[in-house]
């Protein structure tokens, strides 16, 4: 009985650890984010600079969650590309938007500005500054709008 008792305890054990391992969130320090990381920030929005940066890493992917001193929230992989870009009361840039969604913004809503796009399951999830939230295929196709 003793015998089992030490095996379930190292079994525990092990199994705290590797969770722990793969779960880890940390903030980054800024300097130590990937090159790419910092490339996407300069070109997309330059002057900006970063206020923090949180790290989540799972399994094998990890991701930074980058905050602006301007307000705008990034959610990015290490080798730059963006799984969402939150600018609250500002465009997100152009460079960001996939082309047909931003021509069907431009012809449909002339008024608003994306100010949130979001990479979902199905495509891309898009948040207008009139509050109209829009969803996209990955090849830009309408799917749905709503208010």
């Amino acid at each position: 009985m003793k015998k089992y008792s030490i095996f379930f305890a190292a079994l525990v054990c092990l199994m705290v650890l590797t969770v722990s391992a793969f779960a880890y969130d940390g903030v980054a320090v800024t300097e130590y984010l990937p090159a790419e990381v910092q490339g996407f920030i300069q070109k997309n929005f330059p002057g900006q600079s970063v206020s923090h940066v949180k790290t989540d890493r799972e399994f094998i992917k990890t991701q930074y969650e980058v905050c602006l001193y301007n307000g705008v929230e990034i959610k990015i992989d290490k080798h730059g590309k963006w799984d969402k870009v939150n600018c609250a009361f500002t465009a997100v840039p152009e460079g960001i938007v996939p082309a047909p969604i931003a021509n069907y913004v431009k012809t449909h809503f002339a008024d608003a500005e994306i100010v949130k796009i979001d990479k979902q399951h199905y495509g891309y999830a898009v948040e207008l500054s009139n509050y109209i939230d829009i969803k996209f295929d990955f090849d830009g196709n309408l799917k749905r709008v709503a208010d």
